[in-house]
């Protein structure tokens, strides 16, 4: 069954920095591209960025040059360390596979920039 448990999440002034961690289980980790979701209050949940399984990255415009996403496939982990945080980086960050096309979603981990 799949598992995805983020952490790293908290409250950071503008220009901050945090870094998310995802703990993946119960699908082969390796072969999928991993991706980084976050879904801000009253709006619908956005990708963020993704790298696939040869490790190419993709972000979205809002992030570029601020986030990194990176992974080890040993640990079966996806990170995302974001820099020079913005309030409207604020929402519950979520990993999963890209595309979303796994129906389980763990609880995500809150990122709170305040201003």
């Amino acid at each position: 069954q799949v598992q995805l448990v983020e952490s790293g999440g908290g409250l950071v002034q503008a220009g901050g920095s945090l870094s998310l961690s995802c703990a993946a289980s119960g699908f082969i980790f390796r072969l999928n591209t991993m991706a980084w979701y976050r879904q801000a209050p009253e709006k619908q949940r956005e990708l963020v960025a993704f790298v696939s399984s040869d490790g190419r990255t993709n972000y979205v415009d809002s992030v570029k040059g601020r986030f990194t996403i990176s992974r080890d496939n040993a640990k079966k982990t996806v990170y995302l360390q974001m820099n020079r945080l913005q309030p409207e980086d604020t929402g519950v960050y979520y990993c999963n596979v890209y595309p979303a096309t796994f129906g389980a979603w763990g609880q995500g981990t809150q990122v709170t920039v305040s201003s």
